[in-house]
């Protein structure tokens, strides 16, 4: 009982000054009623901002977050693909729930949208027609991702053809390993249509998140340790940036409605001179001797087969243009016949007819 008086006596104390300060402050109200107001709203204008510093997440106006990451270049680590596999397969997804994206606003005209359509349905395609469509899905949800995010160009063609026509760097490698030289089937198109129609309706494909990056499960990138992994959709690996750049609140850049030329971007990635990382095994050191010759890069196919390609740029069709021609006839001895079919030339004098000589009358009657 004694403690209770004991602590008790303070708290009175504090009620009696709080009473005493409420009174002053209430005739200081009634003498300056605009004053009082306006300080008012200023301290709690103060307290808000206040709250807010303690309460939110790092500072993106910090030193340290000035100003975006630069997107890293798709740069490999010299293992092979099947050590590759099982490499991605140890690196855990994130723990928790990643926040589901926002759906994607276009705000322009026919014009901006079929550029946008061009270039979406060409990523989807040429990076995904290998999955199903939830893979094809994802990956139009990258690409909206980046349009938002501050680290990437504002407009659905520029953020796939980001670097495309650099030596080195390009952010979808379709656009830099020749794969444009591929004329898509028809249905693998019109599907990649309908994905990239619909992601630009505002569809959402929630489990990917925020991510800004993906790489396929044969490969690993340099990047992918500095990242946090999102998900995994088919055979690719989805991550988001570390720390503040990678949260939500990040990607609050407004899609302006512009976008630039599809078929001139297209134009410029396929005349660009690209160079090819290679993988250990590859056909690298078969084709090393041959001018122009660069190894692709070929998701294995669905036999389990391993595929090779070989892409020539303009330093090979500058060497074969250069190549003295010989007519492919006179390379070799053949009959004339023989000639004949293979250049179209008239025939020789002596051209025997072909088949067997027939048998003589007086040898059949002999014979019989």
């Amino acid at each position: 009982m004694n403690h209770v008086l004991v602590l008790s006596r303070p708290f009175e104390g504090l009620r009696a000054n709080a009473t005493r300060l409420t009174q002053r402050v209430g005739a200081l109200s009634r003498a300056y009623p605009r004053e009082t107001l306006g300080m008012g709203l200023f301290g709690m204008v103060v307290a808000a901002a206040i709250a807010s510093t303690l309460v939110s997440g790092p500072s993106l106006t910090d030193g340290a977050h000035a100003a975006p990451p630069a997107p890293p270049p798709m740069l490999l680590r010299p293992i092979a693909p099947d050590q590759a596999l099982k490499v991605n397969a140890e690196t855990p997804v994130a723990a928790g729930t990643s926040p589901v994206a926002a759906p994607f606003v276009f705000k322009g005209n026919a014009a901006a949208l079929s550029q946008a359509l061009n270039c979406l349905a060409s990523a989807v395609y040429y990076e995904a027609a290998n999955q199903d469509e939830n893979g094809e899905r994802a990956v139009a949800q990258i690409v909206l991702n980046r349009v938002r995010h501050p680290a990437f160009p504002g407009s659905v063609c520029g953020v796939v053809y980001e670097g495309s026509t650099r030596p080195t760097g390009c952010q979808f490698t379709f656009t830099c390993d020749g794969s444009l030289n591929r004329q898509p089937d028809g249905d693998g198109w019109r599907r990649a249509m309908r994905v990239a129609t619909e992601a630009l309706k505002g569809s959402v494909y929630a489990p990917v998140g925020w991510a800004t990056h993906y790489h396929a499960d044969y490969v690993v990138p340099y990047w992918a340790s500095t990242m946090t992994k999102n998900a995994v959709v088919g055979a690719h690996l989805f991550y988001r940036w570390n720390g503040a750049w990678g949260q939500p609140a990040v990607f609050t850049r407004t899609y302006a409605g512009r976008e630039p030329s599809f078929a001139a971007l297209r134009s410029a990635a396929l005349a660009a001179v690209h160079v090819t990382q290679s993988l250990p095994g590859s056909v690298a050191q078969t084709i090393k001797d041959i001018p122009g010759a660069e190894p692709l890069k070929l998701a294995p196919s669905l036999r389990g087969d391993k595929r090779v390609a070989v892409r020539f740029n303009l330093v090979a069709r500058k060497a074969s243009a250069e190549v003295p021609h010989e007519e492919y006839a006179k390379k070799f001895s053949a009959s004339d016949n023989l000639k004949f079919a293979l250049s179209s030339d008239t025939v020789a004098d002596n051209q025997q007819p072909l088949g067997r000589p027939p048998a003589s009358t007086a040898g059949a009657s002999a014979d019989r």
